[in-house]
């Protein structure tokens, strides 16, 4: 392959990733302040719940999966422009960034609203909010965020390097708590302003995952870091920070 095909599809690759996380960032931030309901699915009877419910469960399913040893040859067949072993981690916030726009676009809203900010309490919820949104920011920043980005596939590719993918994060909310970006996620849920029957559907079972999903991810960081995990495990808590002077 010919170095201008290979970057050009690199390029192609780090434009539809980013984009469509940007979107997907932007619809879920939507979509949470407005309790669920300008989704524009339209699901007839009492068949909405159930499609909704589907919606909900089809991302941590495959999201976790795709990083299992069965789903990553998956996941690397699943790059639209080939070379699946370097674009592993740009396929993946693609493909994650998708299903959060199927969630939060093919949406039934019911219609059952339990809550509306106003006034002062309103201010603080909306505060709430933001704050749990900076604190998500930060813990992608903590971690890497050309890997959280999915960055370094296709920044990788473009330069015909092998893919850097850092070490095991300990610094900054890493030394408060093991899994801040699961803790950061769950925040975002909770602290969205607008109450409402959706709202519930989607945020109880994804808190779920938030609490489980990470187990799956600390068996890997296990294999990959072995003694040094175990020593971080140790003394830093799992999900709930701690924080020393």
């Amino acid at each position: 392959m010919t170095n201008g095909r290979r970057i050009l599809r690199a390029v192609a690759m780090g434009l539809a990733c980013h984009g469509t996380f940007a979107l997907a960032v932007g619809s879920m931030a939507w979509s949470l302040l407005h309790g669920l309901q300008q989704g524009l699915g339209r699901v007839p009877g009492g068949f909405g719940p159930l499609a909704n419910l589907l919606l909900v469960l089809q991302f941590p399913l495959l999201h976790s999966f795709l990083l299992s040893a069965r789903g990553r040859p998956w996941l690397q067949r699943l790059s639209p422009v080939g070379h699946g072993r370097t674009l592993a981690p740009t396929t993946y916030v693609l493909l994650g960034s998708l299903q959060l726009l199927l969630t939060f676009w093919a949406w039934t809203p019911s219609g059952v609203v339990w809550h509306e900010p106003h006034g002062a309490t309103g201010t603080a919820q909306y505060a709430l909010f933001v704050g749990a949104w900076l604190f998500l920011v930060k813990a992608l920043h903590d971690a890497g965020l050309g890997v959280q980005s999915g960055a370094v596939g296709w920044w990788a590719l473009l330069r015909d390097r092998p893919v850097a993918y850092g070490g095991m994060p300990t610094a900054g909310l890493f030394a408060a708590c093991r899994q801040p970006i699961y803790l950061g996620f769950a925040l975002v849920l909770w602290t969205a302003p607008v109450w409402s029957l959706d709202w519930l559907l989607l945020t109880a079972p994804w808190t779920v995952y938030c609490v489980v999903g990470p187990r799956w991810k600390e068996q890997r960081w296990e294999r990959l870091f072995g003694e040094r995990f175990r020593a971080y495990r140790a003394t830093v808590p799992y999900l709930l920070p701690r924080f020393r002077r």
